[in-house]
């Protein structure tokens, strides 16, 4: 079993006094793999003292030094990815390979995507030809503390630590305590990169304890916080006090509309996406809408496709499906298909308990619900599970008004071989984020939604800008438009 009881504060690892202990649990296995602190708002005062102090010189530092140092954390990161995916497979659950692939290879992309972003980006800029002598300045808003979630941990950690540092902010990183292997393993690499002492710190610990104190802390000048609606909810009330800047990125409940001219692999396309890390994804496409024409045909369509999801321990090579992260999730789970049963909706594939062959571990298996209405809490409230509500339409009209019911507003998805009725569709739904017929957002483009979802923007220029502030200048000297 590993020991990472230590935290990382002042630009060295730390045995902290009066802390906790907390085992982190293989999900594959149920069984400890390793031992972690949990620290308190002491902790926190200390991370966040450490940080202040470094900002003062690493907030000034030129900012072709800064992309240096990320150019090689970014070295450092792809060289030791299988470490990382390692890590990233017995904390949450994700199976070894996926986890190299998709867990490690979307933190690699956002950390390229924000040093192309960061080339190119201005500190100073010119407001305009009609008001040639003003300038607006764009600074670091100072010490942000980043509290990040068990589901996509590399994601998140490089979509916060690389823009905030990028920025000039310093930073305290509070991974969740439920997968935080991999995050202790990132901040080896940054000490490894050599970043000067206090600019990066990690605390271990809960909401309660290290997450309050972190939201409220007068000296911590930003909170970006990913996680569930209700936690981003208390954040921002304890920020509030103290007038912090508040970044969240939370919950969804994706609609994926199927119109019936859609391409040949869209249902396909729309399970497999919406059972991807186990279902433990924000922007998942939970509800499949499908026009009433090819209703039917659609349901059986998506009941052997999740048929033949095979389902296996995080540790094993291959494609399949790994546990749920948790105990609390596999519960929460198991009562939402509980409930769905029990709302009337048609249980096509899947259902309660473990899948065959699994005794242990918090293995799911992969359900499909249909003649889900929009009234169910199958269709209203966020499952993080691999289930598939599907829902009938009648008209474009119908397919946008169901989409758009919901408190959520992350990701939506849209399936039509009809361009014009795409575009159409796409700006009319109420969410941050579409992708139409499978087509993947381009590198840098933003990450986040509206309502419940919360309003932040993660990656490239919007990712970086999260972390600055805007100051107007008049009577500039020069007109020089300086580069970053």
């Amino acid at each position: 079993m590993l020991d990472k009881r230590q935290f990382y504060i002042e630009g060295k690892w730390v045995a902290p006094e009066n802390a906790r202990e907390l085992p982190v649990i293989d999900p594959s296995t149920e069984q400890p793999c390793a031992v972690i602190s949990i620290g308190d708002a002491a902790h926190a005062d200390r991370a966040v003292k450490a940080a202040r102090q470094a900002l003062e010189t690493w907030s000034v530092t030129e900012p072709a030094d800064r992309l240096q140092r990320v150019e090689r954390l970014l070295d450092i990161y792809e060289r030791r990815a299988a470490e990382m995916a390692r890590m990233i497979s017995m904390e949450m659950g994700a199976p070894i390979d996926m986890a190299l692939s998709d867990h490690v290879g979307a933190g690699a992309y956002h950390i390229r995507n924000f040093i192309a972003a960061f080339r190119e980006f201005r500190f100073e800029r010119p407001l305009g030809p009609h008001a040639p002598d003003d300038r607006i300045l764009m600074e670091p808003i100072g010490v942000a503390g980043l509290i990040t979630p068990w589901n996509w941990p590399m994601n998140q950690v490089a979509l916060k630590v690389v823009p905030a540092l990028l920025a000039g902010c310093t930073t305290v990183l509070k991974p969740s305590e439920i997968a935080p292997l991999s995050s202790m393993l990132f901040a080896e690499y940054v000490d490894e990169a050599g970043f000067p002492k206090g600019v990066f710190n990690l605390v271990n610990g809960d909401g309660i304890g290290v997450g309050a104190r972190l939201s409220s802390h007068p000296d911590v000048d930003m909170i970006s916080f990913t996680g569930s609606t209700r936690a981003g909810i208390a954040i921002s009330k304890a920020a509030a006090d103290t007038l912090k800047r508040v970044a969240l990125e939370l919950g969804g409940k994706g609609a994926n509309l199927i119109f019936a001219d859609a391409d040949a692999n869209a249902v396909k396309r729309g399970v497999l996406h919406c059972f991807k890390n186990t279902g433990q994804s924000c922007n998942a496409p939970t509800r499949m809408l499908v026009e009433r024409a090819i209703y039917e045909r659609v349901v059986d369509e998506a009941r052997v496709i999740a048929e033949r999801v095979c389902v296996d321990a995080a540790h094993a090579p291959g494609k399949h499906m790994g546990p749920l992260a948790s105990e609390a999730q596999f519960l929460k789970v198991q009562e939402m298909i509980e409930k769905g049963i029990g709302e009337g909706a048609r249980l096509v594939a899947g259902g309660l308990g473990r899948p065959e062959g699994h005794a242990t571990g918090y293995f799911v298996r992969p359900t499909v619900f249909a003649d889900v209405n929009n009234q169910m809490a199958l269709a209203r409230e966020e499952i993080f599970g691999p289930v598939l509500s599907i829902l009938p339409f009648d008209s474009e009209e119908e397919a946008i008004a169901i989409a758009n019911d919901t408190p959520y507003g992350l990701a939506n998805y849209v399936q039509s071989t009809d361009g014009e009725k795409r575009n159409r569709v796409a700006g009319r739904l109420r969410s941050g984020m579409v992708e139409m017929n499978g087509r993947p957002r381009g590198p840098g483009s933003p990450f986040g939604g509206i309502k419940a979802s919360g309003r932040a923007r993660e990656g490239g220029v919007w990712g970086i800008e999260e972390f600055l502030e805007v100051k107007a200048v008049s009577g500039w000297a020069g007109s020089t438009g300086t580069h970053q």
